[in-house]
């Protein structure tokens, strides 16, 4: 199983002066869960080289079993200082790709066309792909082969617009993904703010957040099997 995972190069949280990038929970979890399966897993963002941390998901408070792996993981942590660029890379090397929130892809890759004509591959030859968080933000301007918005009728999910609400940064964020992924015409649903919740549809998956990054992994992987 040959995965790629795609992460935001983007270092700053709108117009605060606090930096984010992304969260790491949701790098380390499906990172571990997809590596103990066997998974050789090639990373890359936009800019390539150090993808940026939120500063936020480095605390005690968001520490897990999996961010204090990554935290003593040499490899892992080399991995993530020198990604490759998103524009090298050849979707057909790839059996999946997954992609890490974090505020950072509302930034940037909601936007960059080589990660929406990357999504388009991996969608046009039926591979899983995969969003939790803010990632579904990647997918705002990802077209089906009809020119239609992928996510149209699609179920789907996402960092939701109370969760936005909770951390307060409903008014810093370019967009909401709760209304960018229901004005796309998915078909969003969501569990209680925090809680775990994934959703797939055909090869679509997604994950609302951080706490859903393990069911996201599960299904991903449950695909490729």
């Amino acid at each position: 199983m040959k995965i790629l995972f795609v992460l935001t190069s983007h270092d700053k949280l709108g117009d605060t002066g606090k930096k984010t990038g992304f969260w790491i929970q949701e790098f380390a979890n499906p990172y571990y869960t997809l590596l103990d399966k066997g998974a050789d897993i090639t990373l890359a963002t936009p800019k390539g080289g150090a993808a940026p941390i939120d500063p936020s998901s480095d605390t005690p408070d968001a520490s897990t079993k999996d961010t204090e792996r990554f935290k003593n993981d040499a490899v892992a942590k080399e991995k993530i200082k020198h990604t490759l660029v998103l524009g090298e890379i050849d979707p057909n090397d790839y059996d999946a790709v997954f992609y890490p929130g974090g505020h950072g892809p509302l930034w940037d890759l909601a936007n960059d066309n080589t990660s929406i004509s990357l999504i388009e591959t991996f969608n046009k030859q039926r591979k899983p792909i995969g969003f939790v968080c803010h990632a579904p933000a990647a997918l705002k301007g990802v077209k089906n082969e009809d020119g239609t918005p992928l996510v149209k009728g699609k179920k789907v999910t996402g960092f939701t617009n109370s969760e936005e609400e909770a951390v307060q940064l409903t008014n810093v964020v370019p967009f909401l993904v709760e209304d960018m992924l229901k004005t796309n015409g998915g078909i969003f649903s969501k569990k209680a703010d925090w809680a775990a919740y994934a959703v797939q549809d055909g090869n679509l998956i997604t994950g609302q957040n951080p706490a859903s990054s393990e069911l996201v992994a599960e299904k991903l992987l449950a695909f490729l099997n």
